[in-house]
C-alpha cells in the first residue's frame, strides 16, 4: 500500500515538474515575442523619426507624418466606395492588384516548376534550356510591357503577362537547383525498389525538391508584387500601381506614400505566409 502511494505521489511530482516546464517554456516564447515586437516599434519610430526631420529640412515639400497618417486613415477608413471609373475606393484598387498579381504569379508557377523539374534532371535539358533562363531573366518588366500589348491587346492582360514572364525565374531556378541536388543514394534506393516514373517524381524527386520549390515561389511573389505598381502605372485603369500615379498626378503626395505604407504591408504579409510555408516543409537531416 505504501508502495502504491509512494508510486502515485512520484507520478503526481512528475506532472507538475512537466507542467513548470511547459509553462516556462510558454513564458520563455512570450518574452522573446515581446522583446521582438519591442524592436520593430523601436525600429518604426526610429524611421517615423528620421521622416519627421526630412519633412522638416524639406520645408513641406516632404509631407510629415501626422498629415500623412491622417489621410492614410481617410483612405482605410471606407476602402470599398465605388463612385466611378476614376473614383475607386483603395479596397477596390488593392483587391485589382492583387487578382492580377496572383494571376501572373499562378501562371508562372504552372510553368517554372514542370520547367525546373525537366532542367534540373536532365543535363541535356540543362545545357540547351539553361542558357535562354540567364538571357531572359535579367531583362526588365517594362521592357515585356509592349510585346504583351501587341500579343493580347488589352492592358489588363499585358500586365498579367509581364508578371508572368518576371515572376516565374525564381521559381523555375530554385526548382532546378532542387531537383540536381538530389543525393545519389536517393536515386539509388529508388532503383532498388523498382519505382516506376512516376512513383520516383511523386515519392522521391517532389519531396525533396518541395523545400527549394517554395523557396522559388516565396521569391516569385515578392517579384510579382514588385512588378504589378510599374506595370498598372503603364496599363492604367484600376490598381494600387495606377492609384501612387493619379495621387502623384494630382500632387498628393500624401496618398502617394500612404500608398507605399500599404503596398509594403501587403508584401511583407505575402512574404510571411510564403516563409511559414517554407518552414512546414523544410526538414533537417
Amino acid at each position: 500500500m505504501r508502495k502504491a502511494i509512494a508510486i502515485t505521489l512520484s507520478s503526481t511530482r512528475d506532472r507538475f515538474a512537466g507542467g513548470g516546464d511547459a509553462g516556462t517554456f510558454i513564458l520563455q516564447k512570450l518574452i522573446a515575442f515581446a522583446k521582438g515586437l519591442l524592436f520593430n516599434i523601436l525600429g518604426v519610430c526610429i524611421l517615423v523619426g528620421i521622416w519627421y526631420i526630412v519633412s522638416l529640412v524639406t520645408k513641406g515639400a516632404l509631407p510629415t507624418p501626422v498629415a500623412t497618417f491622417a489621410v492614410l486613415w481617410e483612405l482605410i477608413k471606407d476602402p470599398f466606395y465605388d463612385y466611378g471609373p476614376n473614383d475607386k475606393g483603395i479596397g477596390l484598387q488593392l483587391g485589382s492588384s492583387i487578382v492580377r498579381v496572383f494571376s501572373g504569379f499562378a501562371l508562372g508557377a504552372l510553368v517554372a516548376i514542370p520547367a525546373g523539374l525537366l532542367i534540373g534532371a536532365s543535363n541535356f535539358c540543362k545545357k540547351m534550356f539553361y542558357p535562354i533562363v540567364q538571357v531572359l531573366k535579367p531583362v526588365s518588366p517594362l521592357a515585356w510591357f509592349p510585346i504583351g500589348l501587341v500579343a493580347f491587346e488589352s492592358a489588363s492582360k499585358a500586365t498579367i503577362f509581364i508578371i508572368f514572364i518576371t515572376s516565374l525565374w525564381p521559381t523555375l531556378i530554385n526548382t532546378a537547383f532542387g531537383v540536381a541536388s538530389l543525393p545519389d543514394d536517393h536515386k539509388n534506393v529508388a532503383k532498388a525498389f523498382g519505382f516506376s516514373r512516376w512513383k520516383y517524381l511523386t515519392k522521391v524527386l517532389l519531396p525533396y525538391s518541395l523545400p527549394h520549390i517554395i523557396t522559388g515561389l516565396r521569391l516569385s511573389i515578392g517579384v510579382a508584387w514588385l512588378v504589378i505598381v510599374a506595370g498598372e502605372m503603364l496599363s492604367g485603369g484600376i490598381g494600387i500601381g495606377f492609384f501612387v500615379w493619379d495621387s502623384w498626378n494630382a500632387l498628393s503626395l500624401e496618398k502617394v506614400i500612404s500608398a507605399i505604407l500599404i503596398i509594403g504591408i501587403v508584401g511583407l504579409l505575402l512574404d510571411k505566409v510564403f516563409s511559414w510555408i517554407e518552414k512546414r516543409v523544410t526538414y533537417s537531416v
